[in-house]
């Protein structure tokens, strides 16, 4: 029995379609088989594909939201991936969708912040649904790297405790510079110390 999956927010809507996999005993519930795909957008082209487009479209948009959210831009999805999203000029974010078929466009969409978080909701939605009881072989959430999270500053920022380090020790050291060297002892006056010394000793 066909089974159809709906996931619906504000800017956009995920349809699946497929079949439960008998084979190994799922339930007439289940979709163990994806058949087709579709992602309706208010005011955008709808997008659709098989399987194998859905998987590639959550293995890049999930990882690059995640890095969103800590503040670090980057592209994910290689140039010859049928899915690639980058950040967009305006704080916006591309999203590149390749044909499988030659001879097809490629299709680019500049998604702003709310879309974008739609499209992780659905997507999301999707991936933690009970019904959905097939491996989608999504990437494990990885911690940043120590260059991602030191990049997340701007170069001014990260350089200006360095910077600040190095500009009060050259101020100290030309201060020292300028101090008067201490007055050089007169000659047959006793030392310090033993001038301390015969000022502590008591008269006789």
């Amino acid at each position: 029995m066909k089974q159809t999956l709906r996931y619906d927010q504000l800017s956009c809507r995920l349809q699946v379609e497929g079949f439960p996999d008998v084979s190994i005993g799922q339930g007439a519930e289940a979709l163990g088989i994806i058949t087709g795909w579709t992602l309706q957008w208010i005011g955008r082209p709808e997008l659709e594909g098989e399987r194998e487009h859905l998987v590639a479209l959550m293995q890049v948009v999930l990882p690059y939201a995640r890095h969103q959210i800590s503040a670090v831009g980057r592209r994910f999805g290689a140039d010859e991936s049928p899915v690639m999203i980058e950040p967009g000029e305006a704080g916006r974010h591309r999203l590149i969708l390749r044909s499988t078929q030659s001879g097809n466009p490629s299709l680019t969409l500049d998604l702003d912040d709310a879309e974008l978080a739609d499209l992780v909701r659905v997507l999301d939605a999707l991936r933690l649904d009970p019904r959905l009881q097939l491996p989608l072989t999504l990437p494990a959430s990885q911690p940043l790297r120590s260059r991602e999270l030191a990049e997340r500053l701007p170069l001014p920022r990260r350089l200006a405790a360095p910077v600040g380090g190095l500009a009060a020790v050259s101020v100290m050291a030309a201060l020292a510079l300028l101090l008067p060297p201490p007055p050089a002892p007169r000659p047959g006056a006793p030392s310090q110390p033993a001038a301390e010394a015969a000022a502590g000793q008591p008269r006789r």
